[in-house]
């Protein structure tokens, strides 16, 4: 199989392919761990034809003469060994040793969840990459998030609007295990519903947020450079009892967006390459076009400087008014 991508190895595994050895690598634990499940609902192993273990806690030896030894009253054995990153020389060797020349009614399958230290696995790779399959599971970015949200929602039966996976993505983050759990509420909250499709509105319902209380309410009026509307909100927010330090993450995120946004628009990078090396989800486009209504880079760099400034004030109550502050934030970014 050598090195297959994610979808890749989800298709072969469809098909019921299975090979001796998976190395899934990356920091994305949780699709990992969906990849070992696929694994075993295909192999089922019995009681007598699994072990799973972390590195850090296997009797390696042990594994590996489970390896090396038939299935007992089966077809196949499966084994799983997490965390192969930590790892010692010795161990390490013993089962490269092993991956050179697996048996092949045993599966292993190898999981290595530090991305940095795995660029100096040649051996291990390459040995995976010729007796078996080697995946890797970095984080999802935003795009990559949002397809794989949309794919969670359709296989209950649902739909969304761009805007409503963007809400959701934006408010849960990559966390893959949170955005299951919530795509299970929202399930959960249309099952009486005859239109499936989710909403805005069913997403600020299920994450906690009535429909007035959009939580990103005051980063899409920084970003469409609403100035009256931000400083509208910045008074509400600080009214209803949020913490300022809590709003100025809220204006923090989307000012350095513009920013990244405007300095590569300027520098003449394509539309399309400013939407992939900012970020942002596909239906966000737009800020590319509206990038040439942005604030100067003059301006940016002020408003950096005030927003530093706010942080360090907030964080030693040094500052008498969050008010003044804030607002002074965006009068310096639209002045």
């Amino acid at each position: 199989m050598a090195k297959l991508t994610a979808e890749k190895l989800q298709a072969a595994l469809a098909q019921q392919k299975i090979t001796p050895v998976y190395l899934l690598t990356g920091e994305d634990t949780y699709r990992k761990q969906e990849i070992i499940q696929q694994i075993r609902k295909i192999i089922q192993p019995d009681e007598f034809n699994f072990y799973s273990s972390s590195a850090d806690k296997a009797d390696l030896g042990e594994m590996l003469a489970m390896a090396n030894t038939a299935p007992v009253f089966a077809s196949a054995r499966l084994l799983v060994l997490t965390g192969i990153e930590k790892l010692r020389k010795e161990p390490k060797a013993a089962l490269l040793r092993y991956i050179s020349n697996p048996l092949p009614t045993t599966t292993l399958v190898l999981t290595h969840n530090d991305a940095k230290k795995m660029k100096t696995e040649r051996a291990l790779e390459q040995a995976c990459s010729q007796n078996g399959c080697v995946t890797d599971f970095a984080e999802l970015k935003q795009a990559e998030l949002n397809i794989w949200v949309k794919n969670k929602i359709e296989v209950r039966g649902l739909k969304a609007d761009f805007e409503a996976v963007d809400l959701l993505c934006q408010s849960v983050g990559a966390e893959l295990s949170a955005l299951e759990n919530e795509i299970e509420k929202l399930s959960l909250y249309l099952q009486d519903r005859d239109n499936k499709t989710i909403s805005k509105e069913d997403v600020l319902a299920c994450i906690g947020f009535s429909k007035e209380e959009n939580p990103f309410e005051l980063a899409n009026a920084i970003l469409a450079c609403n100035k009256k509307k931000a400083i509208q909100l910045v008074d509400k927010l600080l009214d209803d009892g949020e913490d300022p330090i809590a709003v100025l993450g809220k204006m923090t995120y989307p000012i350095l967006k513009m920013a990244r946004i405007k300095r590569m628009s300027e520098g003449g990078i394509s539309a399309g390459d400013i939407t992939r090396a900012a970020g942002l989800f596909p239906w966000e486009g737009r800020l590319v076009s509206a990038a040439r209504n942005f604030p100067i880079q003059k301006q940016f760099l002020a408003t950096m400087n005030k927003l530093i400034t706010a942080d360090a004030g907030f964080k030693s109550g040094s500052i008498s008014d969050p008010k003044i502050t804030l607002k002074g934030i965006l009068l310096t970014l639209f002045r």
